[in-house]
C-alpha cells in the first residue's frame, strides 16, 4: 500500500487550535464522521452534516486529495455557465473539521463525499489523523430502509464497539450481507486498531427513503448527543422543525393517495405494534408476525442504491 500520509494535508491553523484543545480535554476529542453517496435512506447523514456546519463556528484541520478519492465522471461536479463563460466550479471537498457545539466544547466532523476508490488508503489515512488528533470515540450515522410505518417512532440500530453508549437498542438481525462503504470500512479498521467506534443507523420507511426524511435525523442526532455528551439544541430545533412540516406533507399525500398505499401503512403500524407488545413482554414471538429475513434486507439494500445510481 502507498503512504496513506500523502492522502491527505493538514491545515496548520486549524490543526494549532485543536492542539491547544486538546490541552483541556485531556479524554480526547469526539470525531463524528459521515460520507455523502453511500445508502444513507431519508438522507439522514447529510442532513446532520448540513445542518452542524450551518449552524455551528468550524474550522479546516484536514484536507483530503479529492482528486485522488472522487470519480468525477460518476458523481459529476457542477459548473455554472453564465453567458459566454464559466463563472464558478463545485469543487468536491473531503475534509476534517474543528465544530464547537453550542457550549463551546470542540469536537471533529469528517465529511464529504465518499471515496470511490482507494478505500484501505483511506481508511488506513483516516486511522492516522484519529490517532494525531487524539480522537476518543468515532462516530458515524446514516439511515437504512426498513419495512416501518412513518407514524411510529424512528428506531435506531447502533454498531461498532462502544453499543454500550446507546442502551436500550437492539440489532433487528443477527446477520446480514449488505453492499459495503467507505465509512463501514473506516468503523471496520479503526475497531481492529483498537480505537473505540460508535454506528447510528436510523430506520427509515422504505416508502419515503428517497426522500429527505428529517425524523431519522433528529433521532440519529439524539441518540449521537446521548452518547457522546455534545449539546447541539439549535441543529435539533432546526431538524425537529422540518420533522413537523414533513409529516404533514406526508399525511397530505396519503389522503389523497391510493387505497393500496394506505393499506401498506396500516399493515406496517400491525406489524410495528404487535413486535413492540411482544418485546415489552419478553417474547419476541409473542405475535404471528412476519418479519423481514436477512437475504431481505440485504435485497432492501440494493434495490435502494440501484435507484440511487439510476436517478445519477
Amino acid at each position: 500500500m502507498l503512504d496513506p500520509q500523502d492522502l491527505y494535508e493538514w491545515e496548520p491553523k486549524g490543526l494549532a487550535v485543536v492542539d491547544m484543545a486538546l490541552a483541556q480535554e485531556s479524554a480526547g476529542l469526539v470525531m463524528l464522521y459521515h460520507f455523502e453517496g453511500y445508502i444513507d435512506a431519508g438522507e439522514t447523514g447529510d442532513q446532520i452534516v448540513e445542518n452542524l456546519l450551518e449552524s455551528l463556528p468550524h474550522q479546516v484541520v484536514a484536507r483530503f486529495d479529492h482528486d485522488r478519492l472522487v470519480d468525477y465522471r460518476a458523481r459529476r461536479p457542477l459548473l455554472t455557465f453564465r453567458r459566454d463563460r464559466w463563472s464558478s466550479y463545485e469543487t468536491p471537498t473531503l475534509e476534517v473539521r474543528l465544530v464547537q457545539d453550542a457550549t463551546g466544547a470542540p469536537f471533529l466532523l469528517l465529511s464529504g463525499p465518499e471515496p470511490d476508490v482507494e478505500w484501505e488508503r483511506f481508511a488506513a489515512a483516516v486511522s492516522q489523523v484519529v490517532e494525531r488528533l487524539g480522537v476518543r470515540l468515532a462516530v458515524n450515522f446514516h439511515g437504512i430502509p426498513m419495512g416501518v410505518p412513518h407514524t411510529r417512532p424512528v428506531g435506531i440500530t447502533p454498531h461498532g464497539n462502544r453499543t454500550d453508549l446507546m442502551p436500550g437498542h437492539r440489532s433487528p438481525f443477527d446477520e446480514a450481507q449488505v453492499p459495503g462503504s467507505a465509512e463501514a470500512l473506516v468503523e471496520f479498521r479503526l475497531m481492529e486498531t483498537g480505537h473505540d467506534v460508535l454506528g447510528v443507523a436510523a430506520h427509515v420507511p422504505h416508502y419515503v427513503a428517497r426522500s429527505s426524511y428529517p425524523d431519522a435525523a433528529l433521532t440519529a442526532l439524539e441518540a449521537i448527543t446521548a452518547a457522546t455528551g455534545l449539546v447541539l439544541p439549535g441543529v435539533a430545533h432546526a431538524l425537529r422543525t422540518e420533522a413537523q412540516r414533513t409529516q404533514t406533507e406526508i399525511e397530505r399525500q396519503l389522503s389523497e393517495g391510493d387505497e393500496e398505499l394506505v393499506t401498506m401503512v396500516q399493515g406496517l403500524e400491525h406489524q410495528y405494534d404487535a413486535v413492540s407488545g411482544a418485546e415489552s413482554r419478553g417474547n419476541l414471538v409473542a405475535e404471528p408476525v412476519e418479519l423481514p429475513s436477512a437475504d431481505e434486507i440485504g435485497l432492501e439494500f440494493e434495490k435502494f442504491l440501484a435507484e440511487r445510481e439510476g436517478d445519477s
